[in-house]
C-alpha cells in the first residue's frame, strides 16, 4: 500500500516509496494472472482485470488525499490497492462471489470482481466521515455509467466551498477542497453520456480530474474506429481553457512513463483542487497483456507487430527498466520484489478460497446430517441416502447444492409427517432467510432514517385555511423547505430564473441564490448523475426532469447507478436524491406523461410516488426528506392550476409510502388507480349513481412500494369486483397492480366477476383534444367498463348500452 499522507510532505519521491511502488504493481499484475486462471479453471464465473494500467494508476493514487473520491470503471484494481482500499484476498473473495461484507467489503459479492466501493456507511446505514476516507463511489459495469454521477460528486466541492452555510458540515467536506478522481477507458468516451458530462463539467466548473486509460481498442475496435482523430485529447481540443475562457486544463502523458505520471497527476490534482478547474489527463500507450476480459482472446483481433509492441511497452516492464537505468535498483533487488510478489498473490488467492469454501460448509454438513436423520427407519430410505451421496459428492458446494437437495428430498417425502421431514422443513425455512439476507437484501434503506420508519401526520386545516392553486402550494413548501435546511439544493432545466415551467419554483433563485436553486443546460443525464453525486455526499438534492416523458434521456443512470447502489454495496453507500418531475394527462406523442410501466421494472431501489394533487406531493417530500432512500415523484401537470386547501402543517404534515388512500366508499365495484385519472374516475361517480352503481375509489398514492398493508383486498371483499385504471399502455402498470393484489393479495378468492383494466391506447396520443381524449382514458371509458362489468354480473338489471 502506498503511504499516501507520508508522500504529501516531501516534494521528492524516496527511493523507499518508488520501491514499494514496484512491488504493487507486481502484485496486482500476479493477481491478475491468478485472476484469469481461476476462470478458466472454473473457481469464478467471469474475470475483468487492471493488467497493464498499473503504473498509471499508482501514479493517481499518489496525488489523491483522505476525503477525495474516486468514481471509476472496473480496471482501476491497483489504484484502489494504492489508496489501501482493497486488499488481495478482498480481491479474490470478490472473484469467487463470496456473500460476506467481511470478506468482500465492496460488494458481499454481488458485483463481479473489479467493482469498488468505500463503505461510507455504518452497521445503522449512518453516515460515515468521508473527510477521514479514501472514497470510491461504486463502480458500475455499464460502459460510461460511472460518468454523470462524478460529476456530482465534483459539484458537491463547489458547494461546500462556495456556500458559507454548508462549512458546518465538516464530516462531508474540507471546505470543498475535495477532487474527484473519474476513470473511464478509451473507448467508453464514445458514449453520449460522457460527452454530456464534459460540456456540464465545463460550463459548471468543478474539481474533476478525468482520466482515461487508452491501450487503443474497444474490445476488438481500435481506436481509429472509435474515435475522432483517434484521440480523446485530440477531440477535445475545444475544451482546453485558455486565458479568456472556462473549460479543461488538458494533459497527455505516456502510461509506462512513470516520472512522468507522477508530476503529471500531481499537477492535474493541484489545478483541480486549489482552481476548481475540470482536468482531463489522457493517459497513452497503455497495454491490455491478457486482452480485454476472460471472455475472449486479444490475439484474435490484433496484428503480430501490435502484441510485439505491446509486449515491449508493458508497463511494468518499463518501470523495471527506468530503475535499473536510474540507478535507482538493482537487479537482484528487482528480481526478489517480483518473486515476494508472487507469494503475495499466491497466498491472498489460497486465503480467499480456503474461506469461499469454509462459508459453505456448515451449510453443507448441517444438510447432510439431516438427510441422514431423515433417512433413518424410513421407507424412503434408499432415495433419501441417495440424494445424501450426490451432495456429499460435490467438490466446491455452493448454499444452492445444499437447498436443492433439501427440497428433493421434501418432495420424497411429501406424505410423510416424521420428526425428520420437519426438521428439514425447519432448516429450509433457515436457510430461506439467511439467503434472503445474502443475495436480497438492502434493495432500499434499512436504516433507522428509512422514509418507511418516518412517522405519518396528517394535513391539517383550519376554518381560514385558503384555497390556492395548486402551483403556489409547491412554492409556498419549496421556500419553507430551502429555508430550513441548507443541504437542500434544486437543478434542472428552467428551475432558477423562471421558477420551472409551472412556476413550483417562482421567485426563489433570487432569494436563496443560484447555488441552491440552478439552471442547467438541456441535458437529463448529467442533471441526474449531478444529483446522485451530490446526495453522496450528504446533500439532498431535487434533480428535476421537466416532463416525465423526457427521463429516458437519464433512464440509464437512473436504473444501472441509482437504483442499485444500496443494493449492490449491501447498505454500504446510499444516494437520497429526489428526482422531481410531471406527467399524466399531457397532449401529444412526446409529452403523453404517463409511460410508468417502463419505469417501475426499470426502478427497483428507487420510490415512485404518484400523488393526485400538489398537497399530496408535499406529503411525500416531508417524507422523503426526512428518509434517506432515493425517490422520483411524478406530480399531475394538469393539477397546478387547480384549486386545493393549504394546510397549516404545511411544512410538517408526511404521507407515508406505500398506503392508498380510500377516496369514496363504494359497495359495487373497487376502482384502483392514481395520479391524475383520480379526478377522471371521480367525475365519474355521479353518472354511475344515475345508472345504480356505486363504485368505491381507491387512490393508490405510491407505486413502489405498494399497499404495504394490503388496504385493497379489504375493499374487494366488500366489492367483489375491482378495475385498475391508469393512462399507461395495456399491461402497464394496471397489469402491475393486478399482480400485485390479486396474487400478491390474493383478491383473486373474493371474486364474482373477471378483473378488469382500463388503460390508454397501445399507441401514444396524438396532438390535440380530440387525440388525447380518444387515446386515453375519460369519464365515458370509466363509466362503459363499470356498467360492463355490472351488466356481466346482473344482466337483467343492468341491460346492455350499447
Amino acid at each position: 500500500m502506498v503511504a499516501n499522507e507520508h508522500l504529501r510532505t516531501v516534494d521528492i519521491l524516496s527511493r523507499e516509496l518508488i520501491l514499494a511502488d514496484y512491488r504493487l504493481a507486481w502484485e496486482s499484475r500476479q493477481v491478475s494472472l491468478l485472476g484469469r486462471k481461476d476462470v478458466m479453471g472454473g473457481r469464478a464465473k467471469f474475470g475483468i482485470f487492471g493488467d497493464g494500467k498499473e503504473v498509471a494508476q499508482l501514479a493517481a493514487a499518489r496525488a489523491f488525499r483522505r476525503g477525495d473520491f474516486r468514481s471509476g470503471y472496473y480496471r482501476d484494481q491497483t489504484f484502489v490497492a494504492a489508496l489501501g482500499e482493497l486488499t488481495w484476498t478482498a480481491f479474490f473473495a470478490q472473484l469467487y462471489a463470496h456473500p460476506d461484507v467481511v470478506h468482500d467489503p465492496n460488494s458481499a459479492g454481488r458485483q463481479m470482481n473489479g467493482h469498488y466501493a468505500t463503505r461510507w456507511l455504518d452497521d445503522n446505514g449512518q453516515w460515515r466521515n468521508q473527510t477521514e476516507l479514501y472514497n470510491c463511489a461504486s463502480d458500475i459495469a455499464p460502459t460510461a455509467g460511472q460518468i454523470p454521477r462524478s460529476l456530482g460528486l465534483a459539484y458537491a466541492s463547489k458547494l461546500y466551498r462556495e456556500n458559507p452555510d454548508l462549512h458546518a458540515f465538516t464530516q462531508f467536506s474540507r471546505h470543498g477542497n475535495e477532487v474527484v478522481f473519474a476513470t473511464i477507458g478509451d473507448a467508453s468516451t464514445s458514449q453520449g453520456m460522457f460527452w454530456e458530462t464534459m460540456n456540464a463539467a465545463g460550463v459548471l466548473q468543478v474539481p474533476l480530474l478525468l482520466s482515461v486509460w487508452d491501450d487503443g481498442y474497444g474490445i476488438s475496435v481500435p481506436v481509429n474506429l472509435q474515435t475522432t482523430k483517434a484521440s480523446i485529447s485530440k477531440a477535445m481540443a475545444g475544451f482546453q481553457r485558455d486565458a479568456e475562457d472556462k473549460g479543461f486544463a488538458i494533459f497527455t502523458v505516456n502510461g509506462w512513463d512513470y516520472p512522468a505520471l507522477v508530476e503529471t497527476f500531481e499537477q492535474a490534482a493541484r489545478i483541480c483542487r486549489d482552481e476548481h478547474v475540470p482536468v482531463l489527463v489522457h493517459v497513452q500507450e497503455l497495454t491490455q497483456p491478457q486482452g480485454h476480459s476472460t471472455s475472449g482472446s486479444h490475439e484474435r483481433y490484433k496484428s503480430k507487430d501490435r502484441l510485439a509492441w505491446e509486449a515491449e511497452h508493458d508497463c511494468n516492464r518499463k518501470f523495471r527498466q527506468w530503475l535499473l537505468e536510474s540507478g535507482m535498483a538493482t537487479t537482484e533487488e528487482l528480481d526478489e520484489i517480483e518473486l515476494a510478489a508472487v507469494q503475495t498473490a499466491k497466498k491472498a488467492r489460497g486465503d480467499a478460497w480456503k474461506a469461499f469454501l469454509e462459508s459453505t460448509k456448515s451449510a453443507h454438513e448441517e444438510a447432510l446430517a439431516l438427510l441422514q436423520q431423515a433417512a433413518r427407519n424410513n421407507p424412503k430410505a434408499p432415495e433419501l441416502m441417495a440424494l445424501r451421496e450426490e451432495l456429499r459428492r460435490e467438490t466446491n458446494p455452493l448454499y444452492k447444492d445444499a437447498v436443492i437437495s433439501v427440497k428433493k428430498a421434501l418432495r420424497v417425502l411429501r406424505h410423510d409427517h416424521s420428526a425428520g421431514k420437519q426438521a428439514l422443513l425447519n432448516w429450509l425455512e433457515q436457510a430461506g432467510q439467511e439467503n434472503e439476507d445474502r443475495f436480497s437484501s438492502h434493495l432500499y434503506s434499512e436504516s433507522p432514517e428509512s422514509p418507511m420508519q418516518v412517522t405519518p401526520l396528517a394535513a391539517q386545516y383550519t376554518d381560514d385555511s385558503p384555497l390556492l392553486d395548486g402551483y403556489l402550494i409547491m412554492q409556498r413548501y419549496f421556500d419553507s423547505l430551502f429555508g430550513r435546511d441548507p443541504r437542500v439544493v434544486a437543478m434542472g432545466e428552467d428551475v432558477g430564473r423562471i421558477g420551472d415551467v409551472n412556476q413550483g419554483f417562482a421567485g426563489l433563485q433570487e432569494k436563496y441564490g443560484k447555488l441552491r436553486i440552478t439552471d442547467t443546460g438541456i441535458r437529463e443525464t448529467s442533471i441526474i448523475g449531478q444529483g446522485i453525486g451530490l446526495a453522496m455526499r450528504g446533500l439532498r438534492p431535487i434533480a428535476e426532469i421537466q416532463y416525465l416523458d423526457y427521463i429516458f434521456y437519464a433512464l440509464a443512470t437512473l436504473t444501472d447507478d441509482l437504483a442499485t447502489l444500496q443494493y449492490r454495496t449491501k447498505g454500504g453507500q446510499k444516494a437520497p436524491v429526489i428526482v422531481r418531475t410531471r406527467g399524466h394527462r399531457l397532449e401529444g406523442i412526446w409529452h403523453s406523461g404517463s409511460p410508468m410501466g417502463a419505469l417501475l421494472n426499470s426502478l427497483r431501489g428507487i420510490h415512485v410516488l404518484v400523488p393526485r394533487n400538489m398537497t399530496q406531493a408535499v406529503g411525500f417530500y416531508n417524507t422523503l426528506i426526512k428518509g434517506d432512500d432515493p425517490a422520483l415523484v411524478v406530480e399531475c401537470l394538469n393539477g397546478y392550476r387547480l384549486k386545493e386547501r393549504l394546510p397549516a402543517n404545511l411544512t410538517e404534515f408526511c404521507l407515508p409510502l406505500g398506503i392508498p388512500e380510500t377516496l369514496r366508499q363504494g359497495t359495487d365495484v373497487t376502482v384502483v388507480t392514481y395520479g391524475s385519472m383520480c379526478r377522471i374516475v371521480l367525475e365519474a361517480v355521479e353518472s354511475l349513481q344515475a345508472l345504480g352503481i356505486s363504485i368505491e375509489i381507491i387512490d393508490v398514492q405510491s407505486l413502489l412500494p405498494f399497499d404495504r398493508y394490503h388496504h385493497i383486498v379489504e375493499s374487494v371483499k366488500k366489492t367483489n369486483r375491482v378495475l385498475f385504471a391508469d393512462e399507461d399502455f395495456p399491461g402497464g402498470t394496471t397489469a402491475y397492480m393486478m399482480q400485485q393484489v390479486l396474487e400478491g393479495q390474493n383478491a383473486y378468492r373474493y371474486l364474482d366477476s373477471a378483473p378488469r383494466t382500463l388503460t390508454a391506447k397501445a399507441h401514444r396520443p396524438p396532438y390535440g383534444s380530440d387525440g388525447d381524449y380518444f387515446s386515453k382514458p375519460n369519464v365515458e371509458d370509466v363509466v362503459d367498463i363499470v356498467y360492463e362489468i355490472m351488466h356481466e354480473a346482473e344482466p337483467q338489471r343492468f341491460p346492455a348500452l350499447y
